[in-house]
């Protein structure tokens, strides 16, 4: 683990205001750009591509720190993946999101064959530290072998509209996509939607059930854990 001054060594921006860079920049449907604007109107002058290599360098680490804070999610995973074109060149965004919608990791893979499927149950499992009590996916052949030979004591689900959870949680990364014009890169791809992920899970504070009152105290929450990241 890097110490925190080896992490902000030779920068010469607090790690507060790069903080405030990269955290919105992944929450918001925003480019390099418009946090440049953002900061500018704070005071904070920086160029555009400055906050790239910021996002480049601090997000994984956020993401790091933000997944340890959430500790372990659900024991019901809802596994599905979806095509992007990287360079005109097919790869495959495989989710795993729990029961609550919260999305657990997000894997970039060339194939969605066994073995990229098994590849990414052990990860989803050394992510987790411990087997869900379910797993649900869509019929795709790839997903029962590798539970068969992954975690063959897992209860498996293919019935039809059990997944719609997971189908529809790549909305705001397909939005994304659209507004960056696509990914330059698997590991740019990997990057973001990693960062993009844990950052969604703090934000997902379902607004439409709970009290005014309590949905400002868990935002401020929210907004509060980001600031200690730096």
């Amino acid at each position: 683990m890097e110490d925190e001054k080896q992490l902000y060594h030779r920068y010469r921006f607090p790690p507060a205001n790069i903080s405030h860079a990269v955290w919105p920049y992944h929450r918001f449907c925003l480019s390099f750009r418009d946090v440049d604007d953002l900061l500018a109107e704070r005071g904070i002058v920086v160029s555009y591509e400055s906050i790239r290599q910021w996002c480049n360098r601090f997000g994984p680490e956020y993401a790091r720190k933000l997944k340890k804070r959430q500790g372990r999610l659900g024991d019901i995973w809802h596994l599905d993946e979806v095509f992007i074109k990287i360079n005109g060149e097919l790869h495959y965004l495989w989710r795993a999101i729990d029961q609550d919608g919260d999305t657990i990791d997000i894997l970039v893979q060339k194939r969605r064959n066994k073995t990229a499927a098994k590849l990414f149950f052990r990860r989803l499992l050394k992510g987790q530290g411990k087997s869900p009590w379910q797993i649900i996916t869509d019929k795709l052949k790839s997903y029962s072998a590798a539970h068969r030979e992954v975690v063959p004591s897992v209860t498996h689900s293919t019935k039809q509209y059990d997944n719609n959870r997971a189908e529809v949680s790549y909305e705001p990364t397909r939005q994304r996509e659209r507004q960056m014009r696509q990914f330059k890169s698997a590991g740019q791809a990997q990057r973001f939607v990693t960062v993009h992920g844990v950052v969604g899970n703090l934000f997902r504070l379902g607004r439409h059930l709970t009290r005014a009152i309590h949905y400002r105290e868990f935002r401020y929450s929210a907004f509060s854990t980001l600031i200690a990241l730096a």
